[in-house]
């Protein structure tokens, strides 16, 4: 995506310059001749000021693709045209890049382009479950029927991940402050008293004797704890997009306890409710196992994924790589096998998604209410701790001194 000025004349003979952003010069000259602009020069801007920079450019949350599509779906079902549609969700939307996005579709709408190919051009807006699920409503005539099918989808995404991002927030913030609170007490409090201790030169027990050692280490060392962090998040960043790395972890977060099987329902219903969705809009089989693939977030499941391509053009079942998996519970296997004999594997799939969409639910409440007291109470202990091996050589101390 560039920036191209151009000089022209529009419909009634008048000069007109301004900036396009297109994807190539071809593309810029059919935008302006879309706008019924005769071209005299075109030429592609460069610079600092037409470079966009990543990291300042704020991007599209998935609450904000979410509210789209719903209002998207409630036009159209109200007999708004595409186009018109289009048109009043840009003019509405408060997200400058959500807007552009939706000028360049308008844009492309006006020049004939259905809705799907449009949409298409901007991935990291629109995932292709989305483009993919229009294209086959705009060919079988039901372009309001898989909107609205894709709007409840999303909702129902996006409820499932706010439960499971709720309940892992919570904790992730009580063990981070708990380890602020003991490395200031470590770096700032102890080395205080460490001094009193020195002066009195009392004799201290074993736990005082430990405090203190790991006090000093921090407080002459803590450029060495900073750099080992930062070497650690570099290694991470290299070795992430290594297959066999995200493999690895992927495979970590599954089998971890408490966290794991919370975030395996998670990641099945997302993968039954998305294979559902499509299959239901009659989506080819392939096709619609290589976009699940794409937004179920696992490797571990990716990769079953994959095999079932690979089964059903071998003439096999989708089902069978998924039997017998250590990530994948009977239940599911078992669901599709059936699905796939009766010929109602969307309607089995869906079953799926509902049953794993309440288990995340109910999930989600019993980790929030048994994390809880457990991470205070570890809370209080390791305080505790640090705070008694500071107080008993004290009372010691002021014992003798008695």
């Amino acid at each position: 995506m560039g920036y191209y000025g151009y000089e022209g004349r529009d419909r009634k003979g008048i000069v007109i310059t301004g900036i396009l952003k297109a994807n190539s010069i071809t593309d810029a000259k059919q935008k302006l001749s879309g706008k019924g602009i005769s071209i005299k020069k075109i030429e592609e801007k460069s610079g600092i000021l037409y470079t966009e920079i990543p990291l300042l450019e704020k991007s599209i949350s998935f609450k904000e693709l979410v509210i789209f599509i719903r209002q998207f779906s409630t036009l159209i079902k109200a007999g708004i045209t595409i186009l018109d549609a289009t048109s009043i969700l840009k003019e509405q939307s408060a997200s400058k890049k959500m807007k552009n996005v939706l000028e360049e579709i308008v844009d492309d709408l006006r020049e004939g382009y259905p809705f799907s190919e449009a949409a298409s051009k901007h991935p990291k807006v629109f995932p292709s479950l989305f483009s993919n699920m229009l294209r086959a409503g705009e060919v079988g005539g039901q372009f309001d029927e898989i909107l609205d099918r894709l709007a409840l989808y999303y909702e129902k995404s996006h409820a499932t991940r706010q439960k499971v991002k709720s309940a892992m927030t919570y904790p992730l913030v009580l063990l981070v402050v708990s380890i602020l609170v003991v490395v200031f007490m470590i770096g700032f409090i102890v080395p205080r008293f460490a001094v009193m201790f020195s002066s009195f030169g009392a004799d201290l027990p074993w736990s005082t004797q430990f405090l203190l050692s790991l006090s000093t280490v921090f407080t002459n060392y803590w450029w060495m704890f900073i750099l080992i962090i930062a070497i650690l998040l570099v290694v991470y960043q290299i070795l992430k997009n290594k297959s066999y790395v995200r493999y690895a972890i992927d495979s970590f977060l599954l089998k971890i306890p408490v966290f794991g099987p919370l975030l395996k329902k998670a990641i099945l219903a997302r993968m039954t409710r998305t294979l559902s969705t499509l299959y239901e809009s009659s989506v080819p089989v392939t096709q619609a196992l290589q976009i699940v693939e794409k937004v179920v977030g696992n490797s571990v499941i990716e990769k079953l994924l994959r095999d079932a391509i690979v089964s059903v053009q071998e003439g096999n079942t989708i089902a069978q790589p998924f039997v017998g998996h250590w990530a994948v519970p009977p239940f599911v296997s078992q669901m599709m096998i059936l699905g796939e004999k009766s010929g109602t594997l969307d309607f089995m799939l869906d079953k799926v998604a509902d049953f794993y969409e309440q288990e995340v639910d109910q999930s989600a409440e019993q980790l929030k209410t048994l994390l809880e007291p457990l991470l205070i109470l570890f809370i209080a202990v390791v305080i505790g701790a640090v705070v008694a091996s500071i107080m008993i050589p004290m009372f010691s101390i002021f014992k003798d001194v008695q």
